[in-house]
């Protein structure tokens, strides 16, 4: 796991304004600070993952966590929440039609702060 410290040093090479809140709040929140360690790192190793993997990997209800983009490839067939840095516009459609929870990750930071039933795919 990153340090606050590490987190802050990272923080300030970002410029993206909703990637820079959303680390400060993970920041504040003990229980975000993995997520906040993955979000904080290079561009090009920000985690990608496909709808048949986290098909694959959750239940019907889960809240996931993705620390990076959400893809289209494959099908859901659960309604879930997801929270992730971004969608690809397929991913959104899918996901819509399925009638699953598309978030941030601020919003579910806020609307979760113990960070309580959640489950991370990288």
């Amino acid at each position: 796991m990153i340090t606050k410290t590490k987190l802050f040093q990272r923080l300030e090479r970002k410029n993206n304004p909703e990637l820079v809140d959303t680390l400060m709040a993970c920041k504040k929140n003990e229980a975000w600070m993995k997520v906040g360690g993955v979000l904080s790192r290079s561009k090009n190793t920000m985690p990608v993952v496909n709808l048949d993997r986290i098909n694959k990997e959750c239940k019907e209800g889960d809240i996931v966590v993705v620390p990076g983009k959400v893809l289209s490839n494959g099908d859901i067939d659960k309604k879930i929440r997801i929270a992730a840095l971004r969608f690809s516009e397929s991913a959104r459609e899918k996901l819509g039609r399925m009638k699953s929870e598309i978030v941030s990750i601020l919003e579910e930071i806020k609307r979760n702060p113990k960070a309580q039933g959640i489950k991370v795919i990288q």
